[in-house]
């Protein structure tokens, strides 16, 4: 990789440039990203409305259009901040993994893709969603698209990769599904990595960042969370392996940004 990162208050603004914010949404996941050409997509929309107020901050007034949402799986802390963006802004297709929730709010999300007649796509492992030139997101999780497996072990895995930048977005996957990805023939190494399940013991093994070999690793998570996210012992992980990691509930939103070649974090 040998990506080149700079830490700076003040980011330079280039047409070249790829933006990926990690939103700060209290105890969950949201993820913008914009491409030089303009395309935006966000991944994940975190619990509630803070999602709205996050992306007021890296869109400009007037641009109520997202040309892609992108659900990692049906939890709460994932998909409800979705439903308040398909409300406010135009969104154009929306991708997930194809497994289900019973709960109200998950009704109210398909509810809104149908009823504003947003294209949807269920995301498989070997699809490639092009953004721009040299930019592209691979799906690398499901294998396979079943409605009857559990949120996390349907979890939607991508990604983001920008000439010779690259990022792992990996949603909530826990370690089951870190050794699966590792049985499978591909490139995982990454510059920047989005822990697993805001910090959870149960994710980001010792062989999972072994493998992935990130520069940064980034952690959503609210502020005195119930749930002790994220763990000590994935913070003194991280720590073992020397990898800068930032986190949402002690920097707010993260933006991260790359010229293909380097790497400005804010």
């Amino acid at each position: 990789m040998g990506a080149i990162f700079v830490w700076s208050a003040v980011l330079a603004e280039t047409r070249n440039s790829l933006t990926v914010a990690f939103l700060d949404v209290g105890q969950g996941d949201a993820i913008f990203v914009e491409a030089p050409n303009g395309n935006q997509i966000l991944i994940d929309g975190g619990p509630n409305k803070a999602v709205l107020r996050e992306l007021s901050k890296q869109m400009p007034f007037y641009d109520r259009t997202i040309d892609a949402v992108i659900l990692t799986h049906p939890h709460l802390d994932h998909y409800a901040g979705l439903n308040e963006v398909i409300k406010k802004y135009k969104v154009n297709l929306e991708m997930d993994s194809g497994t289900k929730n019973k709960g109200a709010g998950f009704v109210e999300f398909e509810n809104l893709i149908e009823g504003k007649n947003i294209k949807r796509l269920y995301a498989k492992r070997g699809m490639r969603v092009n953004l721009d030139k040299d930019l592209y997101l691979d799906i690398l999780l499901p294998v396979l698209n079943d409605e009857n497996l559990s949120e996390h072990d349907g979890m939607l895995v991508s990604r983001l990769v920008y000439k010779n930048n690259s990022f792992l977005l990996t949603g909530d996957m826990e370690d089951n599904l870190e050794k699966f990805l590792l049985s499978l023939d591909g490139n995982f190494k990454s510059d920047v990595l989005k822990i697993g399940h805001h910090g959870s013991q149960t994710s980001t093994s010792e062989s999972f960042l072994g493998w992935v070999k990130p520069n940064l690793a980034v952690i959503s998570v609210g502020r005195g969370n119930k749930y002790g996210h994220p763990r000590k012992e994935v913070t003194d992980r991280l720590a073992r392996f020397e990898i800068p990691t930032l986190r949402t509930d002690e920097k707010g939103t993260i933006v991260v940004k790359s010229d293909g070649e380097k790497i400005v974090v804010k």
